[in-house]
């Protein structure tokens, strides 16, 4: 795969020269927008002069790095990091050392999806992400922020494809064709198409991935729009077993062969994500400052979800890791039929108005939201024993037991207000008050159950000059939770307490045009229940975990360099517990520092040429809640080359890059999941080739 993809880079090398003295020498200078993020909620406001902190992924930006799944987004961020990221599985992060709930911090264009499945990149535009208490624009979630897909709409004509390989046997087709039609070009269509084979260096994880997707959008005059899209996508792949410690020893990641896929029995199956998903949005100018926004939403998934699963070590009682032998526990995990069904319609009022000689940029609206899963029996029976060299052949167990059903049903009211004081200082203020609906038919405790909240946000800015800000905001987030549905707890399947988090920021931000720089402090502050287990066990409310820490961005464009980079420096700990001995003690798989920048840099003597590296670098992490156990800092270095061709009326984009050029080995990550501590290594080094063809 690797000489092919040098091959295809020489090619398109060896056809510049002849190009370049057929083509007449062009120079095209495009103005650049400054970027906003609608996952705000203030509606066009530029994030260099926005009061909180958010990263926006272009197009581009995900072409160039090479990814094609959502879990590959924390390889060019820092804010982004992974939280149990398995091949061939959903897509977990977490931010500012939060784990992102995946039920409750995902959007579809600002809409409240579930992200429970394999979310298909094929037809958005761009992937947003709102860092912080997100308590302004979701009445539940988990604190560290939202993650917003934007879906590709109408834009003009676009006649584009796509061929791209990977190693070992990865490759992909993608097309993506757009046009208008009618008086005025009235009526804009939009289609996106993509069929990938999934053949990556991990062995046993072979797949497939196939997505379809249509927008349209219809101008009903100069004040009215309606949009329309839908979606279909599926992904077959099997999951990728996490390693685990040896024991008390964590293992060398340089003697674990990162290619070794323990999920390799023979009757190992595919975990298949299967969506549907439609939307539909009419935006009505009623007056000059004056519109009315209806959208509406509905997402239907279906999962098969399969895995010859590593668990614990009964022969030395550690359930929460592997024997000091290599050996551990394995068990036949089946869940096949799970269906998700999340509605969602949001009507909001917004615009312009002077109210006590002061100018309001203002929103108000009500979003109802229904989630549903129905879960059939599952099979979760122990097999055998299994070894980490990845050997041993096991009988397979599919019996079949539990199956359950959820509903919950969420009214949101909320209230947005930009308030203009003077032309340099604005006041921001934010309300959402939600009430949840819950029933489970695995618990009379939950059925008819009723909770209400109210979550405020405020921020104020000064606009220090024409290129300067800097703004302090106070705002709360709730989640909800319930005691685990097992036998072993005191009340299974319990309502608790509502969490209700608490967030300070403080940023400074500067867009000069060529350089751009943010620095943004914040301090959270969210409630912790632990387990008191003197026989069954009891979940009880046990202090507060803390994250306080400083974030940094930056851009710098001069000539042929463009230079772009995050940071991250997190201290994160517990308070007030029950036991003393806890306070202090950082939470696992949470690197207290991060760091990503990419460079590129554009040949003056091919001017369509452009070599680019990135870096990325995180901090050691915790295995262990006790914090008796850790994995080592890691740094990777990626590499890549875009070169533009242009000849009679035909562009064509090649793209030849390599992940992890330095195949570094190393623990990637260390998720304490299920009550068990797994071990994920980086990949390793890839090779990756792509030609995009625009007509």
């Amino acid at each position: 795969m690797a000489t092919r993809s040098l091959v295809l880079a020489m090619a398109a090398a060896a056809a510049w020269p002849t190009l370049a003295q057929d083509t007449p020498q062009t120079v095209t200078v495009t103005g650049r927008a400054p970027p906003s993020a609608a996952i705000g909620g203030f509606d066009d406001v530029p994030l260099s002069r926005a009061p909180f902190g958010a990263t926006v992924f272009s197009p581009t930006a995900l072409t160039d790095a090479g990814i094609t799944s959502l879990a590959d987004v924390t390889r060019i961020s820092a804010g982004v990091n992974d939280a149990y990221n398995a091949v061939g599985y959903w897509s977990s992060f977490s931010v500012r050392g939060y784990r992102l709930d995946e039920r409750t911090n995902y959007r579809r264009d600002g809409l409240p999806i579930n992200a429970e499945t394999a979310l298909w990149l094929g037809n958005k535009s761009a992937l947003e992400v709102l860092r912080g208490t997100s308590g302004i624009q979701a009445g539940v979630s988990a604190p560290g922020g939202l993650i917003n897909l934007l879906v590709k709409r109408p834009n003009g004509t676009r006649r584009v494809a796509t061929l791209g390989f990977e190693e070992s046997g990865t490759h992909q087709l993608a097309l993506d064709l757009g046009d208008r039609a009618g008086p005025d070009g009235a009526i804009g269509w939009r289609i996106n198409a993509e069929h990938e084979r999934l053949d990556p260096l991990l062995r046993s994880s072979r797949g497939k991935r196939q997505g379809l997707a249509a927008a349209l959008e219809w101008r009903l005059g100069a004040d009215a729009r309606l949009e329309a899209e839908v979606e279909l996508n599926r992904q077959s792949q099997p999951s990728q077993a996490g390693f685990s410690l040896l024991g008390n020893t964590v293992p060398d990641a340089d003697t674990i062969d990162p290619r070794l896929n323990l999920n390799n029995q023979p009757w190992s199956l595919p975990v298949v994500f299967s969506g549907r998903t439609a939307s539909l949005r009419w935006t009505q100018r009623l007056a000059r400052d004056l519109n009315f926004v209806a959208h509406a939403m509905t997402q239907r998934l279906r999962t098969d979800d399969r895995i010859a699963f590593p668990f614990g070590c009964s022969a030395e009682n550690n359930f929460d890791r592997y024997c000091s032998d290599g050996s551990f526990d394995l068990y036949d995990f089946r869940s096949e039929g799970e269906r998700r069904r999340n509605e969602a319609v949001d009507l909001s009022l917004g615009g312009r108005s002077m109210l006590w000689t002061r100018e309001h940029r203002w929103r108000a609206g009500v979003l109802w939201w229904r989630q549903q899963a129905d879960l059939p029996p599952q099979a979760f029976n122990f097999v055998g024993v299994g070894t980490i060299d990845g050997s041993t052949v096991l009988p397979s167990d599919p019996t079949l037991s539990g199956g359950s059903a959820r509903d919950q049903r969420h009214t949101e009211w909320y209230l947005r207000d930009q308030w203009v004081l003077t032309p340099t200082v604005n006041l921001w203020l934010g309300l959402r008050h939600t009430r949840i609906e819950s029933t489970d038919s695995g618990s009379a405790a939950i059925e008819g159950v009723s909770q209400t909240f109210t979550t405020p946000w405020v921020a104020a800015s000064l606009q220090l000059d024409p290129r300067t800000l800097v703004y302090a905001s106070a705002g709360q987030g709730i989640e909800t939770t319930v005691t685990p549905n097992l036998p072993t707890y005191e009340n299974p399947n319990q309502p608790l307490p509502a969490l209700k988090s608490r967030q300070l920021e403080a940023g400074i931000k500067h867009d000069a045009g060529p350089v751009a720089l943010s620095a943004i402090a914040f301090d959270i502050r969210k409630p912790l229940f632990s387990d008191l287990c003197p026989a069954l066990c009891t979940r009880v409310l046990d202090g507060r975990q803390r994250h306080r820490g400083v974030e940094f961005d930056a851009t710098w464009r001069q000539g042929a360099w463009t230079v772009e980079g995050s940071a991250t420096a997190l201290k994160a700990r517990r308070e007030r517990s029950q036991d003393p001995a806890d306070d202090g003690r950082k939470p696992t798989n949470v690197p207290e520092r991060s760091l990503s920048a990419q460079a590129s840099y554009q040949l003056l003597a091919l001017p369509e040429l452009t070599l680019t590296a990135g870096v990325k670098h995180e901090g050691s992490r915790i295995v262990l809640p006790d914090n008796s156990a850790g994995i080592p800092s890691w740094t990777t270095l990626d590499l890549g080359a875009r070169l533009v061709q242009r000849k009679a009326g035909t562009t064509l984009t090649w793209r030849l890059g390599v992940e992890n050029a330095t195949d570094k080995r190393a623990w990637r990550e260390s998720p304490y999941q299920f009550s068990h501590a797994y071990l994920y290594p980086l990949a390793p080094r890839t090779w990756r080739a792509s030609v995009q063809a625009a007509f």
